[in-house]
């Protein structure tokens, strides 16, 4: 399925690039091949995939594009939301069109007045990628009440709730001019006093309001962008890593008599990336493929024990991955840094990766600490 792909979207890698969006000829293929329903549930005509499939996906389709990988990595935990919807709101939002897509960001100055019926949601929210081919975007908002007074818990925290609002309600600010990931036009958008209805806004709390029965709604949405951001790192490694054996075969450095393959720190560097990248793909899968046996079982939870081992796998395989981007781009030369020279696009794509929350190496003090017993933060496990 999803190799199937591939072509098209090497055909269309310099238009992504250029344009900043994925394309509607590849999007029309894409959501024909379902791919935006990987973690969208049955119940409103999604596949309602495994974490693994998911992530063998991601991988494939990444070894072709990152951008349009992340792209369907973010769009499928946004899918999700689907089940902490009542029926009808859930339809409306995601069955009743065979493309829609759900796209969100993070709003720093942003909330939602809580009126009769629903809510006030004022703010802007950034990084929403996939944003410009989204049918619908989540504002994620602090609640307060209609005198400004925070909407808290019995236990004191502040009452958050994401919005979902038609993309055409929405207000676009084109700020994604980046190093790289540049197809999926992450970019800013705006609400102004707009009304939410109450059906159409969701805490993605499964404790509070999960709908769905299946296993799969038991994950976070957090963790299956662990598992399919990690799945875009290895997926970009795996395609350098084998463009730059093919260049190596050929390529004789300026100064030197033989080519890249005979050089013993190339061929050292090389098996050791491979290396790097086969055991942190092979942690990562173990780890998600426990988890997956573990809470299929009746009434089976998503435990801390479950979030840390993810975190630590999903974390390692993302930086695993770059470091052997790193290493063949600095083997290859002169020549990898030509924007005509695919290693050239994956070496910005990673680095981009890297930036993102899910490759933060301050994910590996978290699970330190509470591996040792100490205060630990959890807001992204």
């Amino acid at each position: 399925m999803a190799i199937a792909i591939h072509p098209a979207i090497h055909a269309a890698a310099d238009q992504i690039e250029r344009e900043r969006r994925l394309p509607p000829a590849l999007l029309d293929q894409l959501h024909e091949a379902r791919l935006f329903r990987m973690l969208l549930p049955r119940s409103v005509g999604g596949l309602e995939s495994d974490p693994l499939t998911f992530f063998k996906v991601v991988e494939s389709i990444a070894r072709a594009d990152a951008s349009v990988a992340w792209c369907l990595s973010q769009a499928g935990g946004c899918a999700m939301a689907a089940a902490y919807l009542d029926a009808p709101a859930a339809h409306t939002i995601f069955g009743q069109d065979p493309q829609a897509v759900l796209a969100w960001g993070p709003g720093p100055k942003v909330r939602a007045v809580q009126v009769e019926g629903g809510y006030r949601v004022t703010g802007q929210w950034n990084f929403a990628s996939g944003g410009r081919h989204a049918t619908w975007l989540g504002a994620h908002c602090p609640v307060v009440r209609p005198d400004g007074e925070p909407l808290t818990h019995a236990d004191g925290r502040r009452v958050e709730r994401t919005m979902l609002v038609p993309a055409g309600a929405v207000t676009w600010t084109d700020v994604w001019e980046t190093v790289g990931l540049r197809g999926t036009a992450s970019d800013q958008f705006a609400l102004t006093n707009h009304f939410v209805p109450a059906a159409h806004s969701i805490t993605r709390d499964f404790e509070q309001e999960c709908r769905e029965p299946g296993p799969l709604y038991r994950l976070s949405a957090n963790a299956c962008y662990q598992v399919g951001f990690a799945g875009v790192a290895l997926g970009v490694a795996r395609s350098a890593l084998d463009i730059f054996i093919e260049l190596a075969r050929d390529k004789v450095p300026r100064g030197q008599r033989g080519a890249l393959r005979d050089n013993a720190v190339v061929q050292s560097g090389l098996a050791q990336a491979e290396v790097g990248v086969r055991a942190a793909r092979a942690l990562l899968l173990e780890t998600v493929g426990e988890i997956w046996q573990a809470i299929s079982e009746p009434g089976a939870r998503f435990t801390r024990e479950h979030r840390m081992a993810l975190r630590m796998a999903s974390t390692h395989s993302i930086h695993q991955a770059r470091a052997a981007v790193d290493v063949v781009y600095n083997a290859a030369g002169a020549t990898a840094i030509f924007h005509t020279h695919p290693l050239e696009r994956r070496f910005r794509d990673i680095h981009t990766v890297t930036q993102q929350v899910q490759g933060r190496l301050s994910h590996f003090e978290t699970v330190g600490a509470w591996m040792l017993g100490a205060d630990a933060d959890f807001t992204f496990v």
